[in-house]
This record gives structure tokens, C-alpha cells and sequence, in this order.
């Protein structure tokens, strides 16, 4: 497949059906498949799962407009990585410093949660993120899922790199941090605190600035 990311893509009948729907019920949402957002050049390429419905998938820009963002930009503006605190919409002037976010799948879909299939069909996007001469130093995978995505982009076998929160890898020449993705559900329950997710991001910063 060409790795040519596009805003009509259309790959994934299921996700592309699904987004017409909401384009109807929501004429004024960005509703396409979200491209990454930051410099290509950057050091730090963190992942995602999917846009959200009324987060990504709105407004156009990973994890702005949703819950999940909020932590994320907050923590990213802490450590030299984002000019603002709080990321509103695609043009409220908010630019990402030596970052690049972007998603596993890049549609919006269904209760959150794509297919297996939909998660390998987009996972060349990701590889060509991962390859040539911009890849990045290091790779932050929010969730199971982005883990498992980077993984399969990089060509290593999921079974050689469980998943674990604060845990570092080196796949494939790659360095990969993980992290509890910053969704509601995760930073209401306590399963990922504001302290873990600093302390990875400081970890980060440390290894970048080394």
C-alpha cells in the first residue's frame, strides 16, 4: 500500500461508513482521518490509540478538544515540548517543540475501539513515520495498542517487548517508552497519576537533553 497518508483515505470500509455518519449528525466536526501533528524532524514521536469523537475527530488535531489532551498538552508544556498548556483547536496558534503526535489508527472508531485488522491496515502511516531520515530518537507509545502498532511498524515480534507502564525498549534499533494512555477512564481510577506521567516525560527530556 502506498504509505502516502491522506485525508480522504478510505481504506477501512467499516471506519470510512462510520464517519459519513457522524459528518451527517455533525456537519461542522473535522471527521476525516486526523493527520499528525508537529514537526516530521522531531526527536520525540508520541502515539496514540484513534481520534476521539469529540476531541480529534472534531477538531482535527490529536487529542485536542477531548479529556485525554488535557494531561498530555499540560505535561508536554511542562517540559519544553508544547508553547501552551492547553491545546483548544487546529488554530489556536499552539505549535509542539522537537514533537510529533500522532495515532495508531487514524479514524474515529466505533466506541473507541478499531478492529485488529483497522489497527495493521493504518500501521504503514505509522512506519513511514518510524523510517528515513527524520525518525525519531525516541518513540512514546500512550496504551497497549500503540505499543503493539509501533512494533509491528518496526517489524519485531509483540511476544520479545511486553507492554509496561514506565518501561523502556530498544526494538529494532528503535528506543520505545511506554505509558497508560491518558484517558479518563485511566487518570479517574488512579491507574495513571499526574506524577507517573511526569515522570516518564521527565525521563524523556533527560534522554533527549543527555
Amino acid at each position: 500500500m502506498n504509505a502516502a497518508f491522506s485525508v480522504d483515505c478510505r481504506r477501512c470500509s467499516r471506519l470510512a461508513e462510520f464517519l459519513a455518519g457522524v459528518r451527517d449528525r455533525h456537519p461542522e466536526y473535522f471527521a476525516r482521518p486526523v493527520p499528525s501533528f508537529g514537526d516530521p524532524a522531531a526527536r520525540l514521536l508520541i502515539v496514540g490509540l484513534a481520534p476521539g469523537m469529540h476531541g480529534a475527530n472534531a477538531t482535527g488535531r490529536p487529542f485536542t478538544g477531548d479529556y485525554a489532551g488535557l494531561l498530555l498538552y499540560r505535561t508536554l508544556h511542562e517540559f519544553n515540548f508544547a508553547t501552551a498548556p492547553e491545546s483548544r483547536a487546529a488554530d489556536d496558534g499552539l505549535q509542539l517543540l522537537d514533537c510529533r503526535i500522532t495515532n495508531a489508527v487514524r479514524c474515529l472508531p466505533p466506541q473507541n475501539k478499531p478492529t485488529t485488522a483497522e489497527v495493521d491496515t493504518c500501521n504503514d502511516y505509522l512506519q513511514a513515520e518510524l523510517s528515513g531520515d527524520c525518525a525519531p530518537q525516541v518513540i512514546l507509545a500512550l496504551g497497549a495498542v500503540a505499543h503493539r502498532a509501533v512494533l509491528r511498524a518496526l517489524g519485531c515480534r509483540l511476544s520479545a517487548y511486553p507492554f509496561g507502564h514506565g518501561v523502556w525498549h530498544e526494538p529494532a534499533g528503535a528506543v520505545l517508552v511506554d505509558s497508560y494512555h491518558c484517558s479518563r477512564y485511566n487518570t479517574q481510577t488512579r491507574r495513571l497519576t499526574d506524577t507517573m506521567f511526569r515522570n516518564v516525560f521527565g525521563e524523556i527530556r533527560s534522554r533527549l537533553d543527555a
